[in-house]
């Protein structure tokens, strides 16, 4: 009995400190799309230093899955949960990544203007950002039709992407000299995009603790 209570402590803290560094990633999105918005180098900056901080946080999650694996010997339910914890951690420290390398170009863009103001790349974050909340919520609820609800974002995401692309494209056909900011804009939406993905990914781990089964929401 002690050692279930044990554990399920354990448990809970591991769901606490997924959701915490869930957290980070997301303030780190807003942060870097911001930072492009206003092409903010000490906004962006930011972002680029408190990746240590989301690394760090991965490193002690799969340090207590590991300890609780060892420690505890779980099956069935119990190790789903542990193993897909670390999945997810892994997921949020690439999204933490790329999070900076939105924040990255916009330090690449310092002393340029915007060749128009952004809109869908806000809107495309804005998509994304409820996803990782609606990921994250799944998790907690163990919550299928949450993890599931990810798929469809993540099309609207993918268009959104694809949108941008053709009108970056397009811009830089017809004006040769904003090419270079155009490309830059376009990795900025591959980078978020692949946040999505990385969300969907989560919702995936979701489903496997629930019900054991692996699926594909991508």
């Amino acid at each position: 009995m002690q050692q279930r209570q044990t554990f399920d402590i354990a448990l809970r803290e591991l769901k606490l400190k997924l959701l915490h560094m869930g957290g980070d990633v997301q303030e780190a999105m807003r942060n870097a799309v911001e930072s492009l918005k206003n092409v903010d180098r000490a906004a962006a900056q930011q972002v680029v230093d408190g990746d240590r901080r989301i690394n760090r946080q991965e490193n002690e999650i799969e340090d207590l899955c590991i300890r609780l694996i060892a420690t505890q010997q779980p099956v069935a339910t119990d190790l789903r949960k542990i193993v897909a914890g670390m999945r997810i951690a892994s997921d949020l420290e690439r999204m933490g990544d790329l999070a900076v390398d939105v924040a990255k170009s916009t330090l690449r863009l310092e002393g340029q203007r915007l060749m128009k103001p952004l809109v869908d790349i806000p809107r495309m974050s804005a998509i994304i950002d409820e996803m990782i909340s609606d990921a994250l919520n799944a998790y907690v609820e163990n919550s299928t039709d949450l993890a599931n609800k990810l798929a469809s974002s993540d099309d609207q995401v993918d268009r959104i992407y694809r949108k941008i692309v053709e009108e970056l494209f397009a811009a830089s056909k017809e004006h040769p000299q904003v090419i270079s900011q155009a490309m830059t804009l376009a990795f900025v939406g591959r980078y978020l995009e692949r946040i999505g993905d990385h969300a969907t990914n989560i919702g995936e781990s979701v489903i496997y603790i629930v019900t054991g089964e692996r699926s594909d929401l991508n």
